[in-house]
């Protein structure tokens, strides 16, 4: 450490000593009746005590600069997968430790030395188990990066087999080290007679009745000549089956399966190759896959007194989603319809002026299912007013009237683009008697009517939603001159199709009243992930709480029960249950609020991880490139010790010495205030001593 004082301030000593002499001479010039050389010690304190408070005041800065020596940090990773651990035959494992063991403590006393094993997560020390799943090198490499970061990092050893199945490829992550990179080889990279399943390729979501494609990528070493047969079972039951010859000793082929989901929930299939004689492995012939089948097809009833060219238009429009299943009924046949069976029902100009539909409108209440009713000319008003609390259509008069359409800049319940606001106000009016529209409620109104050119406030299309049971209301008929209107411009009324499947989706898609719910974030989680829950609890205005404990029963296949609680968040719940086995389980939380107990159920699937299993080759081609594109080096685990030689010797990798400067303002030394009050204190007591105080 050196220390440097600014000139000014060093200028500013001397006349700050002047001043303390003169101070001196004023006080002790003329105290003849003291010694001469009492009285000269005295003035003396008196200068130097005067000078340097004088100095203080001028807040000299002080520069120090210290130097910190940084011994360069050698980074040792052990790669701790499976595969790994798959040697040669002549490979001596245990002289294979020792030796590297040795390798970083002989390092250890030139070089700080930090060892870490990773696999699918990254661990301080050496393990030689070979417990991980998988191997995420990128992985390993970003978190020394973020550790590490501009710190004096000389060298990194790596001890692996170059199968990397998670993170991708760590050689651009190395780079960004800046550090030479010298690889120890394991593994082995002699093809064994082995047959695999590399890959499935699939979709985890499906819809019922759909079907689906499975890509199964297989694999065969050594195996030429031989036959194979690759089975798919459903559950445990086998669906299909297809033999496969093997006509090389590097076989690959990609099957494709065809699979139709015919129950909606969760379907494992199991796909697997039978055994060869005397494969090196058979935990790669079989891989398991979850898919989700799910029925999201909504049932819509459009029901109407007779036929009319806006049924046909709204059926079409609406089964262009495959996901809805219309069904039109009229006048008598209605009787027979069971409301309830339907996600949605329309109703066309019901109650009809023509026509008693009292028997199906008491089973459409007692449904409590969704409403779209669609006024006309035909429309009874007088029963459309005393079946539904709303809106309430007032008939000023029987003359028809036509009104066009704008679209209502304040409309959220779904969105509209400008284009299709703006075709929507082109479109042909519809056609209504004269009517007061009075809304009863609260309504989003998404069609405002337009009267000639003169805009209006008069709702069109609009939505309810009294009493929790969503409605939809549009006030006149014409549908199908919507629709045509669009059409003579454009191949498709593109925008008439929108509308009404917004519409559709909005009214039936069911919203979840449910006062306690637990749902996992995902439905299938690998064995090495932790497996997470969340959990919310309302209480009866529907505000989140969480008070109450909540338990919850996790059970896998085999009917073992695992008892958790869950852990609160701010309004909810969570927990997490830690990693779990492969295979199927379900749940069961509880919890009381009060008096009232509730329940939740579900499931989630842990997917068995075979990633070390697929790919048993080691590659060695991949490790010489990182040492060679990090000016490193690539050892076999015989000669490992070489390392501790080619580092000493590697001029790149040195000590590092870090200047260290900062300004420190003199008035901060405390050993200054001391020096003064010494000065101060010994003249006082002098001068107490002489009669002089």
């Amino acid at each position: 450490m050196s220390n440097a004082v600014n000139l000014y301030y060093l200028l500013g000593l001397p006349a700050c000593l002047i001043i303390g002499i003169a101070y001196a001479w004023l006080l002790y010039g003329h105290t003849k009746q003291l010694n001469k050389h009492l009285r000269f010690l005295l003035a003396t304190f008196r200068a130097i005590a005067v000078m340097l408070v004088l100095w203080l005041l001028f807040s000299p800065l002080i520069r120090q600069i210290s130097y910190t020596l940084e011994k360069p940090i050698l980074v040792i990773g052990q790669d701790n997968s499976i595969s790994a651990g798959n040697a040669p035959s002549a490979f001596n494992k245990k002289k294979y430790e020792s030796d590297l063991k040795t390798l970083t403590e002989r390092l250890s006393r030139k070089f700080e030395v930090q060892v870490y094993n990773f696999s699918d997560s990254v661990k301080s020390g050496l393990d030689f188990n070979y417990p991980g799943k998988t191997s995420n090198a990128a992985h390993f490499i970003k978190t020394i990066n973020n550790k590490y970061l501009n710190r004096n990092i000389g060298a990194v050893v790596l001890a692996t087999d170059g199968i990397f199945n998670r993170g991708g490829n760590p050689i651009y992550d190395l780079n960004n080290l800046k550090a030479p990179v010298y690889t120890i080889a394991l593994g082995d990279t002699i093809p064994k007679k082995d047959l695999l399943i590399a890959n499935v390729n699939y979709n985890n979501l499906v819809y019922l009745d759909n079907e689906f494609i499975v890509e199964v990528q297989t694999e065969a070493y050594e195996s030429k000549g031989e036959n194979t047969k690759l089975s798919i079972f459903e559950n445990g039951k086998q669906i299909q089956g297809q033999q496969i010859q093997l006509n090389s000793n590097a076989f690959t082929k990609s099957i494709a399966v065809k699979i139709k989901a015919t129950k909606p929930g969760f379907h494992k299939y199991t796909l697997s190759l039978s055994k060869l004689e005397n494969e090196a492995s058979l935990k790669n012939n079989n891989q398991n896959i979850i898919i989700e089948v799910i029925d999201d097809r909504q049932k819509v009833l459009i029901a109407g007194a007779g036929p009319h060219p806006d049924i046909a238009a709204l059926k079409q429009s609406i089964t262009l989603n495959k996901h809805y299943d219309v069904n039109v009924v009229l006048n008598a046949d209605l009787d027979t319809v069971k409301p309830a069976n339907y996600g949605l029902v329309i109703l066309y100009q019901l109650p009809s002026a023509g026509y008693n539909t009292a028997n199906f409108n008491k089973k459409l209440k007692e449904s409590k299912a969704p409403v779209w009713y669609i006024t006309g000319a035909q429309s009874n008003f007088t029963l459309f007013n005393q079946e539904q609390q709303a809106v309430t259509l007032a008939l000023s008069s029987s003359a028809i009237l036509e009104t066009f359409s704008n679209v209502n800049p304040a409309f959220s319940t779904f969105s509209l683009d400008e284009n299709a606001k703006r075709t929507i106000s082109q479109y042909d009016p519809l056609q209504i008697p004269r009517l007061k529209v009075i809304l009863n409620t609260m309504a989003d109104v998404a069609i405002q009517q337009r009267l000639g050119k003169s805009n209006t406030t008069i709702p069109q299309l609009f939505f309810t939603a009294l009493n929790g049971k969503k409605t939809a209301y549009l006030i006149g008929e014409g549908l199908w001159r919507w629709r045509l209107s669009e059409a003579k411009s454009r191949e498709e009324a593109k925008v008439f199709n929108q509308l009404m499947s917004q519409t559709v989706q909005y009214l039936s898609v069911k919203d979840d009243k449910r006062k306690f719910k637990v749902t996992p974030i995902k439905n299938a989680f690998d064995e090495n992930e932790s497996i997470l829950l969340n959990a919310v609890l309302y209480n009866d205005s529907y505000h989140p709480v969480n008070a109450p404990e909540v338990n919850i029963q996790i059970q896998d296949e085999h009917k073992k029960t695992f008892n958790f609680s869950f852990s609160r968040l701010e309004s909810a719940y969570q927990l997490n249950a830690g990693p779990l086995p492969g295979g199927n389980y379900s749940y069961t939380a509880n919890t009381q609020l009060g008096s009232k107990k509730y329940s939740s159920t579900g499931a989630f699937y842990v997917n068995t991880l075979l990633a070390e299993y697929q790919q048993t080759i080691a590659n060695h081609q991949l490790l010489y490139t990182i040492s060679h594109q990090n000016n490193g080096k690539m050892y076999g685990p015989e000669n490992l010790l070489q390392i501790l030689n080619d580092l000493e010797q590697n001029e790149q990798i040195k000590t590092l010495s870090y200047e260290d400067r900062k300004f420190e303002e003199l008035i901060s030394f405390k050993w200054i205030f001391a020096i003064i009050i010494t000065l101060l204190t010994l003249e006082w007591v002098l001068r107490k001593r002489n009669a002089e105080v």
